[in-house]
Parts: C-alpha cells; sequence; structure tokens
C-alpha cells in the first residue's frame, strides 16, 4: 500500500528582503546585515513577489488532475506570501485550499549568530567559527540555535504526518533553503558528505523547484524519486530574474 504523495515538490520562498540586505551588507563589507525585527516577519522583495506569481503561472498551465491539491507551507512571512501568490495564480487544483501553515517547515535558526555576516561570524563570534570549523555545518549548533541535524529530526516527524495524512496526493511545500536540502537528505536517504557536496555546488534558486514522483517499482515498496531539483525554467521562462542568494539569517552557511 502507498503511503506516499503521488506527487511532491518541494519551493524555496522567492526573493526577500534578507536576501537584498545580506548582498548589500556583503559588498559594504559588514559584520551585521541592516535589517530590524524579527527573521519570521521578513517579507518578499518586489521581485520575490514576481518569482512566485511566475511559478504560480507555471502550476497553473498544468492541468487540473495534475497541480497540486495540498499546500504546505512555512510560518515565515516570505514563506505564507509566496504560497498565497502561487495560489492566487491559478497553481492550485483547489483555488480555495487554505494554506496549511507548519511550524516544522520554518527557517534554520541561527541563535546568537542570526543578522551576522561571514565576516561578522568569524569578528563577533570566533570562538563560534572556530567551533564550526571543527564540527562542520551538519553538526555545528551556535548558542541559541539549530544544526542541520535537528532541522532533520523535525523534518523527519513532518514526512511523518505526510506519509499518514497525504498518500497519493499532489503536495506542495514551500519553505526555505536548508529545509529544501534537508528534505533531500532524507527523502533520499543521503549521507553528510553528499548533501554537504550537493549544497556547495550553489545556493537553491529563489522559487526553484525540487520535484519527486512515487515509484512504484523502486524499492521495496516504492518510494519517492527525484525527477529534478532547483529547477527555474519555471521562473526564467517569464523573463523574470533568478535568484540564488542565501537569507539573510543563512549568510554564514558557506
Amino acid at each position: 500500500m502507498n503511503r506516499w504523495p503521488a506527487k511532491l515538490w518541494v519551493v524555496r520562498h522567492g526573493q526577500s528582503a534578507g536576501n537584498v540586505a545580506r548582498d548589500l551588507a556583503h559588498a559594504e563589507a559588514r559584520d551585521r546585515i541592516g535589517l530590524t525585527g524579527r527573521d519570521v516577519d521578513v517579507p518578499l522583495s518586489d521581485l520575490g513577489r514576481d518569482q512566485a506569481k511566475a511559478l504560480g503561472k507555471w502550476f497553473a498551465q498544468m492541468p487540473s488532475d495534475r497541480r497540486p491539491n495540498v499546500l504546505l507551507v512555512s510560518p515565515y512571512t516570505r514563506a505564507l506570501d509566496t504560497a498565497a501568490l502561487i495560489r492566487s495564480t491559478g497553481g492550485l487544483a483547489e483555488g480555495d485550499e487554505p494554506l496549511c501553515s507548519d511550524e516544522r517547515l520554518r527557517e534554520k535558526e541561527f541563535g546568537v549568530l542570526d543578522g551576522l555576516t561571514t565576516s561578522g561570524v568569524a569578528n563577533v563570534f570566533p570562538d563560534q567559527a572556530a567551533f564550526r570549523h571543527v564540527l562542520g555545518k551538519f553538526y555545528h549548533r551556535p548558542p541559541g540555535g539549530e544544526s542541520w541535524c535537528d532541522v532533520i529530526l523535525r523534518l523527519r516527524s513532518l514526512l511523518d504526518t505526510v506519509s499518514l495524512h497525504h498518500a497519493d496526493a499532489r503536495v506542495l511545500i514551500v519553505a526555505h533553503q536548508v529545509v529544501v536540502l534537508c528534505l533531500r537528505y532524507i527523502i533520499e536517504t543521503l549521507d553528510e558528505q553528499t548533501i554537504l557536496a550537493i549544497d556547495a555546488e550553489g545556493d537553491v534558486a529563489n522559487c526553484g523547484v525540487t520535484e519527486y514522483r512515487f515509484d512504484a517499482d523502486s524499492g521495496r515498496s516504492g518510494k519517492l524519486v527525484l525527477d529534478r531539483y532547483n529547477y527555474v525554467v519555471p521562473v526564467a521562462d517569464r523573463a523574470v530574474l533568478v535568484t540564488r542568494a542565501p537569507d539573510a539569517a543563512v549568510a554564514a552557511r558557506g
């Protein structure tokens, strides 16, 4: 018996004001990114809204019985707004499908390192920079923050919920860069070295699409199989700029 979605799309949110502020901070060689307030409240940029609309129109071109009919989204504003724009442009099989906000899809928490550039971490918290160098980004947990393993733990719980409630559905997840990578780690049964090598190849694009389909002939009882990763054609085809910058809270992720 299949317990997985027939289709699963995992999408990073559109470009945010945090992406823009991070690029400016690096260009000006600042330790801190010029944002105030909580990371959870950082909105989309104008370009990010255009990216989300372009992706929604790509989904809308699919027949209704192939479009997403379940939408799960991070509670962060930039993800919620991306999901809402995908829905409002016809991207869901059922246009009035509510946004299901799930805190397990939230951004990786960086604790005391939140809002620092790479040089800022080295200058303000040299001990944490040293710990991170020794442990590696997969296991390093900054004070008040999370390691990749912590994110993976909560996402394992999320996938249990997906398999319990959304078997055979077409599920769209809208979340964040590290969430996209950690879901790949779980679904494809990857190891630390493999997922970090994928990460090192480049940032997940804003509104980049990672797509899985259920294959009944794979594994012992069928499994989700990766069809494409970081797919940006839906955005580029509509002459919308593709962006790949880390988020403001993830400035020190590299």
